[in-house]
C-alpha cells in the first residue's frame, strides 16, 4: 500500500484549481483527474465548469465564482471541504490578460487585470491556507515570463505577474517552517483561446512578431499541465515551461533594460505602420469576466477608451 501511495502521491488528495473552465486550467483538471485527485473546479462559466468536470475522469465538481469575491471565496471553500475534505494542492491558475500601450489602455480593464491575477491569487490563497496548513500541502503560483522582464504593450500583465511572483516567494518563506510549500511556474505563451484571441488583434500580433525567436512559439495547454501536475507530486518550488524559460532566470535583471533599448528604435515605426489599438480583456475567459464585473465598473462613456472593452 505504501509503494502504490508513493506512485501516486495525488490519489484521493483533494485538488483546487481556479479558472478551470478552459484553457490552462481545463487541462490541469485533466492531468489531475489521470493521476487521481478529487477535483474542485473554479471559474465563472459555470457551464463550461460542469463540462470539465465531466470529462476530467476523476470524482470532481465545480463552484461557479469570481475569484476576486472575498466572501463568495470563502463560502466556496467551506463547500470544498465540506464536500471533498481539506485541500492538498491548490493551483492559483485564474488569469486575465489585455494588450495596448498604456496610455492607449481602459483604465477600467487595466486595473480589472490586476484584479483577477493578483488580488484573485492571494485571496485563493486566503481562503484555503486553513486547508493546506491541515494538510501540510502544495499552493502552486502560475506565474509567467512577464515576471522576469518588461514586455511592452503589456504593463497590467507583467505587473501582475511579477506581484504573484512576488507574493508566493513572500508566502513561501512565511509558510516554509509549517510544512506548506509554494510553488512558482513561469510560462511562456500557451494555445489557447486567450492566445489565439490575442493573434486577432495587430498590438499582440506585432509583438509576438518581434519576440526573440523561442519567445514567439506556443505551448500546448496539455503539455504545460501535465509538467505542473508532475511539479504538485514532487512539491517543485519552481517550474519552467519551456525548459528554456529557466535561462531567462540568471540575466533577468538585464532584461528591461536590454528591451527598452531594442523598442526605443523599434516602437515608433511599428506605430506608424500600423494603428496598435488596445484590445480590452481576451479570450471567451475575459469577455465572460468582463461580462461579471462590467457592472461594478464604470459605464463605456466613462473609461479611458473608446466603446465596450472585450477584443
Amino acid at each position: 500500500m505504501r509503494t502504490r501511495r508513493h506512485a501516486r502521491p495525488l490519489e484521493g488528495r483533494t485538488v483546487v484549481v481556479t479558472g478551470a473552465a478552459r484553457g490552462l486550467g481545463a487541462a490541469l483538471a485533466r492531468s489531475f483527474g489521470e493521476r487521481g485527485a478529487r477535483l474542485a473546479l473554479l471559474g465563472l462559466e459555470g457551464g463550461r465548469l460542469e463540462e470539465v468536470a465531466a470529462w476530467s475522469c476523476a470524482e470532481a465538481a465545480s463552484w461557479e465564482v469570481d475569484v476576486t469575491d472575498d466572501v463568495a471565496m470563502a463560502d466556496t471553500a467551506r463547500q470544498v471541504r465540506s464536500r471533498f475534505g481539506p485541500a492538498s494542492v491548490v493551483v492559483g491558475n485564474a488569469g486575465v490578460a489585455q494588450g495596448g500601450l498604456f496610455a492607449d489602455t481602459d483604465p477600467w480593464v487595466w486595473r480589472r487585470v490586476i484584479e483577477v491575477n493578483l488580488i484573485g491569487s492571494a485571496v485563493t490563497a486566503r481562503r484555503f491556507l486553513p486547508d493546506l496548513l491541515d494538510t501540510r500541502g502544495y499552493y502552486l503560483q502560475v506565474a509567467s515570463l512577464a515576471a522576469l522582464g518588461a514586455t511592452p504593450m503589456m504593463s497590467a500583465y507583467c505587473a501582475s505577474k511579477a506581484g504573484v511572483e512576488s507574493f508566493a516567494q513572500s508566502l513561501r518563506a512565511e509558510l516554509s517552517a509549517r510544512g506548506v510549500t509554494v510553488g512558482i511556474a513561469y510560462l511562456n505563451w500557451i494555445d489557447t483561446d486567450l492566445i489565439r484571441d490575442a493573434d486577432e488583434h495587430a498590438v499582440l500580433r506585432v509583438l509576438r512578431a518581434h519576440m526573440p525567436p523561442p519567445a514567439r512559439g506556443k505551448s500546448s495547454a496539455a503539455r504545460v499541465a501535465e509538467r505542473l501536475a508532475v511539479a504538485a507530486e514532487r512539491r517543485e518550488t519552481s517550474v519552467h515551461v519551456p525548459a528554456w524559460v529557466r535561462a531567462v532566470q540568471p540575466v533577468r535583471a538585464c532584461v528591461p533594460a536590454v528591451v527598452t533599448r531594442y523598442t526605443r528604435a523599434r516602437l515608433p515605426r511599428l506605430e506608424r505602420a500600423e494603428r496598435l489599438e488596445a484590445t480590452g480583456l481576451l479570450g471567451a475567459g475575459g469577455r465572460a469576466d468582463e461580462l461579471r464585473a462590467g457592472g461594478r465598473g464604470p459605464c463605456p462613456a466613462e473609461r479611458g477608451s473608446p466603446g465596450p472593452p472585450g477584443g
